[in-house]
This record gives C-alpha cells, sequence and structure tokens, in this order.
C-alpha cells in the first residue's frame, strides 16, 4: 500500500483521531520560534493542521502533500495555498520559500535524502528548515503500554538525529539546534484508541497480515478492551525530536 492510498483512506477519520486543531496549535507554537522571516511551506501538510496553526500565528504558510482526500481538507483551511505534489519532487521553484517545516513526514517520504535535497533547492539562503521527526515518547501509562506492545512492527527509522543530520549537511543544511522536548498533550480514552488500531490509522498498522495481527495486535487490543474506564480519557504529554537547519 503506498503512503498516499493509505492516507486517501484514513482521511476522513484522520483529525478526530489525531488531536484535530487543538495538537495542530500546540505543534505550531512550539515551532513558530525558530521561523526565519519570509514564507513557509509545510510539506505533507495532511489536513492542514499544523500549517493553519501557524498561520493563527502570524505567518504566511502554503502546504503540499501527495494524498488528495487529506489535502482537499487542508484547502478547506488554506485557501489557495495547497497543491498536489511529492516531498521528492516538489512543483516549486528554486529559492521560493523562507521556511520549510517536516512534522511527523520524514519517516514516510520514501527517500528521506532525496526529500531534504528538495527542501533545499525550494528554500532561499539563510532560509531555515524545521524538522519533527523521530520516534516521540510519553510517560508510561496503561495505554503506552499498549504501543509498548505494538512496537515490533514498526521498521528501523530512517528519521533519527543521526540520519537526519547526515542526510541535511549533504543536502546542503547545516544544524542549528536540536531538542528532544515537549510537543503537545493528549487526552485519549482507551474506546478512542482501541477505535484508532482497529482502524489501522497508524502507518505501521497499514501492510500487516493476518497471522501477524492475529499475533501481535489481537492480544493488545484485547488489553485495551479490558481496561477499566474505557471512556475516561488519560492525559499524555507527548515529547518529539525537532531539528532546524539552515540553508547554507
Amino acid at each position: 500500500m503506498t503512503e498516499a492510498k493509505a492516507f486517501d483512506r484514513v482521511a476522513d477519520d484522520y483529525d478526530r483521531m489525531r488531536g484535530g486543531m487543538e495538537r495542530g496549535r500546540q505543534a505550531a507554537a512550539q515551532l513558530a520560534g525558530d521561523l526565519a522571516p519570509g514564507p513557509v511551506l509545510e510539506v505533507g501538510v495532511g489536513t492542514g493542521i499544523v500549517a493553519t496553526g501557524l498561520t493563527e500565528l502570524g505567518h504566511e504558510v502554503y502546504g503540499v502533500d501527495v494524498s488528495l482526500p487529506m489535502l482537499s481538507r487542508a484547502a478547506q483551511r488554506l485557501r489557495g495555498r495547497v497543491t498536489a505534489g511529492d516531498a521528492r519532487a516538489l512543483p516549486f521553484a528554486d529559492g521560493t520559500f523562507g521556511n520549510l517545516v517536516f512534522t511527523h513526514v520524514l519517516h514516510l517520504v520514501g527517500d528521506m535524502p532525496l526529500a531534504l535535497r528538495e527542501a533545499s533547492r525550494v528554500l532561499r539562503c539563510g532560509g531555515r528548515l524545521l524538522a519533527v521527526h523521530g520516534d516521540p515518547a510519553a510517560d508510561p501509562d496503561d495505554l503506552v503500554a499498549v504501543l509498548d506492545r505494538l512496537a515490533v512492527l514498526q521498521p528501523p527509522r530512517p528519521d533519527t538525529p543521526e540520519r537526519l543530520d547526515t542526510a541535511a549537511e549533504e543536502a546542503g543544511l547545516k544544524h542549528l539546534q536540536h531538542e528532544f522536548a515537549p510537543d503537545y498533550e493528549r487526552a485519549t480514552a482507551p474506546r478512542q484508541l482501541l477505535e484508532s488500531l482497529e482502524r489501522r490509522l497508524p502507518p505501521y498498522l497499514w501492510d500487516v497480515d493476518d497471522e501477524t495481527w492475529a499475533r501481535v495486535v489481537e492480544p493488545a487490543l484485547a488489553v485495551l478492551r479490558s481496561l477499566p474506564d474505557p471512556d475516561r480519557p488519560r492525559m499524555q504529554q507527548w515529547r518529539v525530536h525537532r531539528s532546524v537547519y539552515v540553508r547554507i
């Protein structure tokens, strides 16, 4: 299943299951302080929640995505400022943007070094690339324990800080800073997480075969179904890797 087709399938539920505009505004607030002057391009804009959050903070933001159903939702929030396109062949001229943002996208683009070279190409000299990447983490609780059981299904991440630094340098991007820090708070109920997993919303579940589903996923779902107070939200503070680079 390609990334575009997979996101096409979940577009209707994506905001509801992933935190919607509340999460987008929290993420935007964390990114805004590192932006340089000039327009912003979010690659992998999805439904536009982060781009809209940045727009509300006064930035001129554009979005590009390969999934047309996701992009149609972003278009309702960023009217006239979204474009269909691939991170590996951005449909923009050299030096168009002052900033480029990847938010939990680099592990999905298929060729991270190529995506970074394209990002560097469309950035102005002195422009900044901001990336939210790698594995997020939260303090242990009963829901995090379920997610930990499913970690064996996740392939090795191409967007670790070390790999991202190497690919960025090769693309002509100089590292400015990195942090692993709080990004967003989210209240998630067991029933909500259960629905998300049953609908295969996380990318690592898209192509799980029946045997692996029965052996690995179903026991995790059974734990979720057994938790008390299934509609009581558990507040979680998620930490993420954030890296900033400058186009040299």
